[in-house]
């Protein structure tokens, strides 16, 4: 049952039977077409307000570099109703905490909190960041603390190398500039210029907010004495339901890696670094996105996946292997770090290619298949065992319009076999393929 007081749902998938007591998350419209997800989990003890927005470092103009993470610093300094520091101080009091994360494509807000003060909570969360006050002087000194977040991310030579390697592998492509910005066009920001920002992109058509945890699943919509009927209440009379809708942001290009041979020498690095990047389908192409999963699993996931055996556990020649699958909207990549000594890195390079090329010509036995599809549904499953796990899942699938059911990855899972993944996935993973960079010590 919603706990919402809308009823325009809209369709999702069949129900789930590959999630054990889940069920399908409910999905209404506000009058002002401002889309809520809500899905009870009865032995939840909190509940997780998540609020989304298609308003990550994508969708800034060249001039606004940096504005979408500064935006997210500085809704907490403060709305028309909330003085800086307030929102934090209330929600603590009330049980709960907070945070936020700003990313290529989107942004989120999200708040963990007791039931009974759900409804409160929602009301200053909605606040906070739908109507925030951007004051001057608040705004010059959060500016300060961006800038010196940008200083020290500039400090870390692990940090320069990734960034150095999606400059080079993503070209002109946003995805290839930082998302603290530029210091340049930081020093250059004024509220009236965030102010624009956040009114360009935080509309009820970009905006989601997901609803999971300790929810009522009894409610009835008449009903206001509740904590149920209270929250919904709340909702409808909020700053979600007061929000315009805003012209939809023009498509982003698909990213395309550009492929090439790299080398940088930093001060303080202390070990040399191989890194490798590879483009990969965007995030909407599920079957690909869960393939190149099940790719990356088989290849270093654990001590006995291909490439942590062959280069750390067998030649010794690696400190540490990692191959990361970071799912975006524009294209999908994969990352792989080895640290080594710098004379190894022409043997990590070569040995990573024969890697590649023994699973291309001798496919994978039964047992190393199995272990790929177990780790990659477990590691989804266990995801969504928290409150905060379902309410950022389902939010995001929904901001992206993915109308699938919770159990549409694990379906995909199921329908991948050893063959069809070594003739469709692994050439993109082809080492030829990739933007490499090499760093090392200078």
């Amino acid at each position: 049952m919603p706990i919402l007081p809308c009823t325009h749902p809209l369709p999702l998938a069949p129900p789930s039977r590959r999630l054990p007591g889940l069920a399908d998350p409910r999905v209404e419209l506000l009058p002002n077409g401002a889309q809520v997800v809500q899905l009870p989990l009865p032995e939840a003890p909190l509940v997780c307000l998540d609020f989304w927005c298609r308003a990550g470092s994508v969708y800034e103009r060249p001039e606004e570099s940096g504005l979408a993470h500064f935006l997210e610093h500085m809704v907490f300094k403060g709305s028309e109703g909330l003085d800086a520091g307030e929102f934090d101080r209330r929600i603590e009091a009330m049980g709960g905490n907070s945070n936020a994360a700003t990313g290529f494509d989107d942004v989120h807000y999200h708040v963990l909190i007791p039931p009974a003060a759900a409804a409160d909570a929602l009301d200053l969360l909605l606040e906070l960041v739908l109507e925030p006050r951007l004051e001057a002087e608040a705004f010059q000194l959060e500016r300060q603390v961006v800038l010196e977040e940008l200083a020290q991310s500039e400090d870390q030579p692990d940090e320069v190398a990734l960034q150095q390697l999606l400059l080079k592998a993503c070209g002109p492509h946003a995805y290839g500039q930082p998302i603290l910005g530029r210091r340049e066009a930081l020093l250059q920001h004024t509220p009236a210029s965030m102010g624009a920002f956040q009114q360009r992109l935080y509309g009820a058509n970009t905006c989601v907010l997901a609803l999971s945890g300790a929810l009522d699943p009894s409610f009835d919509s008449q009903q206001t004495d509740t904590d149920a009927g209270l929250l919904a209440r709340r909702l409808r009379e909020g700053a979600l339901a007061r929000l315009a809708t805003v012209p939809e942001p023009a498509p982003r290009p698909l990213l395309s890696v550009q492929p090439g041979l790299h080398r940088i020498a930093l001060p303080r690095l202390e070990s040399a670094r191989l890194l490798m990047l590879w483009g990969l389908p965007p995030a909407h192409e599920l079957h690909a996105v869960m393939g190149a999963d099940l790719l990356t699993t088989v290849l270093a996931e654990g001590r006995r996946s291909r490439l942590v055996e062959r280069l750390r556990e067998d030649l010794r020649i690696v400190e540490s292997v990692d191959l990361d699958l970071h799912v975006l909207e524009c294209g999908s990549f994969a990352l792989l770090e080895a640290i080594c000594e710098e004379p190894d890195l022409p043997l990590v390079r070569q040995t990573i290619g024969e890697v590649w090329q023994d699973l291309a010509e001798a496919g994978m036995a039964a047992e190393e298949w199995l272990r790929a599809q177990r780790l990659v549904a477990n590691g989804y499953r266990f995801g969504l065992e928290s409150a905060g796990g379902v309410a950022a899942t389902i939010g995001s699938n929904l901001l992206w319009r993915r109308r699938h059911g919770l159990d549409a990855p694990l379906a995909e899972i199921s329908r991948w076999t050893a063959p069809e993944l070594q003739a469709r996935t692994l050439p993109l993973l082809d080492p030829a393929l990739a933007c490499v960079l090499e760093a090392v010590p200078a």
